[in-house]
């Protein structure tokens, strides 16, 4: 296996840094957001043995893109609308530009998305369930599946009926809300204007970061309340025998980020069907090789089948949010 399809996205962007030294690796950290610092600070702290064939091959390949872009730089609001409607859609552009024009007047809501997930559990575990669902709808899903871990079950159920059924929320609530969070955590006011959060697919998307126990238990107490906005929430999901929809050049892409290790524990739970798929899209020889490791493997705990099963929809997710595949929604629905 060559040294570039050793290390994926993650790895490569640690590397490079490691490279830089001290000064400019910091300088590169500032322009991050949070999770991308908590994701490459620990690809960074468990990188070891890197070789120079590995290092000399991010650098090249760090050199070759950097050769690609041009000096040219477009700061107009209308510009970077315009970009992304057109590049994602409205639907998927229209939060994601909210939080590009106006997420740094958002201190207070920004500042929980430098905490560790216990942290902003205890400090809005007593506010009102439509308080939670404005600060999980403004989060990132994979940042909200974590603090709701550490949430009481009953308390994260009403939060998520009411993030379901969020669709936009007025700048005076926002702007209220984060005055609150800036007071607790000691910051300063600021003024916000976020136009939308919320809504059955921001639901959907925090469920999907969840064990298939507690997302399945969470739905059903939202169903006995409103069965029709769970049956909305429900169909906005994603679970893993739904790759079996994608089309093969997607799933060739998704199985070139798949890390192998995990692969095979995922592939266990997996049913009949998407197991073939699976196989259809890889070369005859790692077809085989995945059928000898999947016969060779004893049996498997469930949490562990779905532990790998969820990192491979998240990267699944990723790929789709950067446009390179095409999940299409869990409900099956046409694409065009």
């Amino acid at each position: 296996m060559s040294a570039k399809q050793d290390l994926d996205g993650i790895d490569r962007s640690a590397i490079l840094l490691l490279s830089l030294g001290e000064d400019e690796a910091a300088e590169v950290m500032r322009h991050l957001g949070p999770r991308e610092v908590q994701k490459l600070g620990a690809a960074m702290a468990r990188l070891s043995h890197v070789s120079t064939d590995q290092a000399q091959m991010v650098l090249a390949d760090f050199r070759s893109r950097l050769e690609r872009q041009t000096s040219l730089g477009v700061g107009s609001d209308q510009y970077i609308r315009a970009m992304l409607n057109k590049a994602l859609g409205a639907d998927k552009a229209g939060t994601l530009i909210d939080r590009i024009l106006h997420g740094g007047d958002t201190s207070g809501l920004e500042n929980l998305k430098w905490m560790d997930a216990r942290s902003i559990a205890d400090l809005i575990k007593l506010e009102h369930p439509q308080v939670l669902a404005m600060i999980l709808a403004y989060m990132e899903p994979e940042q909200a599946g974590e603090v709701i871990h550490h949430l009481p079950e009953r308390l994260v159920s009403e939060a998520m009926m009411r993030l379901a059924s969020l669709e936009t929320v007025q700048p005076a609530a926002i702007r209220e809300l984060n005055e609150i969070l800036e007071e607790q955590l000691s910051g300063e006011s600021q003024s916000l204007q976020v136009a939308s959060l919320g809504g059955p697919k921001a639901a959907a998307e925090v469920l999907n970061r969840l064990e298939t126990s507690l997302s399945g238990s969470i739905l059903e107490k939202m169903r006995e309340n409103d069965s029709e906005l769970a049956e909305r929430v429900q169909e906005k999901m994603f679970v893993f025998d739904d790759l079996i929809k994608l089309d093969d050049r997607s799933l060739q892409v998704l199985l070139r980020e798949v890390p192998s290790e995990g692969f095979v524990t995922a592939l266990k739970g997996a049913s009949p069907g998407l197991r073939e798929k699976f196989f259809t899209n890889m070369s005859k020889r790692a077809a085989e090789m995945m059928r000898d490791d999947l016969e060779a493997k004893g049996p498997v705990r469930v949490s562990e089948v779905e532990s790998a099963q969820k990192a491979i929809l998240q990267i699944a997710t990723r790929l789709d949010a950067a446009g390179q595949i095409s999940l299409g929604g869990g409900s099956g629905e046409a694409m065009v």
